[in-house]
């Protein structure tokens, strides 16, 4: 039996009204804290981002995946187009794991700058090749509330710890983060991509945690995701709330909290329906060093390993990044 009240729904508009230090925001942090620790994953309103934007950056990533096959490779990574020099983020085919996807980076990035720092992490993918002007400024905008609001979510998780907030910016800058908005876009799926050896569940995306500190997804009123229950192993809904985006914490919070706020199992169902998610997974700096003093006591940035080394070793299971 399925359990469709298991993902708690939390207002943070308080904190954007009396801000971080109220003792009313502390209430809610509070709360964020107990789903993170308890469930992992939460649905939040109240989060400034407003409707008519969700539907602009909906239609957009829609637009995008109605393009002929020739067209969506143009943003493809080298290993998909040989004459592309981006080999991380990009456009993959759904013959990779029985979906469509699209990863874009910081719109803030030039091209000059990537060339500069020279890190395939840091990429300038020419997304006039598929997108008009509007559509990419609509993506730029939708970036840029969309990390504000992760970025107050972990200043809210570093408050908790009885830290300065302004901390954060030791592991986020936003030329130099592996944050990626993501276009998940689940066509008329004929077979599963794998069978739950769990429960026997047809899937149409594998069991899996994410890598990041958080991610914050968007999902059409399709649904599909399910999270696990870490202690009984049962699977729960995510209903669709058309005002609500989703959080979860990923690897890389569990490794600054000491394990506090776990990474948790989750998956979609296979569904004959057409599908698309857009999560935006919120992910430190490359060069950020991790160090589980970050939260926890006086951060040494000189003993850790850097993130974009936690992040590769993180992505090797992911079909779409094994490039």
């Amino acid at each position: 039996m399925i359990k469709k009240n298991y993902i708690p729904t939390i207002n943070i508009s308080t904190i954007y009204k009396y801000g971080l230090n109220s003792k009313k925001s502390l209430k809610i942090l509070e709360e964020i804290e107990k789903a993170c620790t308890k469930v992992g994953f939460f649905q939040i309103i109240g989060h400034g981002i407003r409707q008519r934007d969700i539907k602009k950056i909906t239609k957009v990533g829609n637009l995008f995946f109605k393009l002929k096959s020739e067209k969506k490779f143009k943003l493809a990574p080298k290993k998909w187009n040989k004459k592309n020099k981006n080999l991380y983020r990009g456009y993959f085919p759904n013959d990779v794991n029985g979906k469509e996807g699209l990863d874009i980076g910081d719109l803030k990035i030039t091209k000059t700058y990537s060339e500069k720092i020279n890190s395939k992490y840091i990429e300038f993918i020419e997304l006039n090749k598929c997108f008009k002007k509007k559509s990419i400024k609509i993506l730029s905008n939708y970036y840029d509330n969309i990390f504000k609001l992760s970025e107050l979510l972990f200043k809210g998780i570093i408050k908790l710890y009885g830290k300065d907030p302004i901390i954060s910016k030791k592991a986020f800058s936003r030329y130099k983060t592996l944050s990626t908005l993501r276009f998940n876009f689940y066509p008329n799926q004929n077979k599963p991509v794998e069978i739950s050896k769990q429960d026997g569940v047809a899937l149409g995306c594998e069991t899996h945690v994410d890598s990041g500190v958080f991610t914050i997804l968007y999902q059409d009123k399709t649904g599909g995701l399910q999270v696990q229950n870490r202690k009984s192993k049962k699977w729960y809904n995510v209903p669709f709330n058309k005002k609500a985006l989703v959080v979860n914490t990923g690897r890389a919070m569990e490794f600054l909290s000491k394990g506090k706020y776990k990474a948790t199992n989750h998956r979609v169902l296979w569904n004959k329906k057409k599908r698309m998610s857009i999560p935006f997974f919120f992910e430190p700096s490359f060069d950020f060093i991790m160090n589980k003093s970050f939260l926890n006591e006086n951060y040494n940035s000189k003993n850790g390993v850097m993130y974009k080394t936690f992040l590769n070793k993180s992505l090797k299971k992911f079909v779409e990044y094994q490039r």
